[in-house]
């Protein structure tokens, strides 16, 4: 195969279409573009061709609450150890009353909630 039969394959070398947009629009379409993390040439080749563009926002953002509830974990983790009366909490010289515990845990309940309700509104 020579090389001008190469060129004609590749993307750099073929056809370019314009497509007139108003400011807005485009302002619009880079925003979109940006959060799926595509060029706004291949965001548009894609939708133009039918594909199915997922947002990457949504990725970062159930990454953002793994971190968070494993923080949740390790707290539950220590609140056992109290709960277990290991001596390793006698180092804190804190009270911990039940009351103080159980609002904790209600605390923590309710970090819970909100995280099933934020990953719920996610769209996958």
């Amino acid at each position: 195969m020579s090389s001008n039969k190469r060129q004609e394959y590749t993307r750099k070398h073929g056809k370019h279409l314009r497509v007139p947009v108003l400011p807005s629009e485009e302002q619009i379409i880079k925003e979109n573009a940006a959060n799926v993390s595509l060029t706004v040439a291949e965001y548009l080749r894609r939708l133009s061709l039918g594909d199915v563009v997922k947002s990457t926002l949504d990725s970062k953002y159930v990454l953002q609450l793994v971190k968070v509830n494993a923080d949740q974990g390790r707290l539950g983790g220590l609140l056992k150890l109290w709960l277990t009366d290991d001596p390793k909490m006698a180092i804190c010289g804190k009270a911990w009353t039940p009351g103080v515990v159980r609002a904790l845990l209600k605390r923590i309940e309710a970090n819970q909630e909100e995280m099933l309700r934020l990953v719920q509104a996610l769209k996958f």
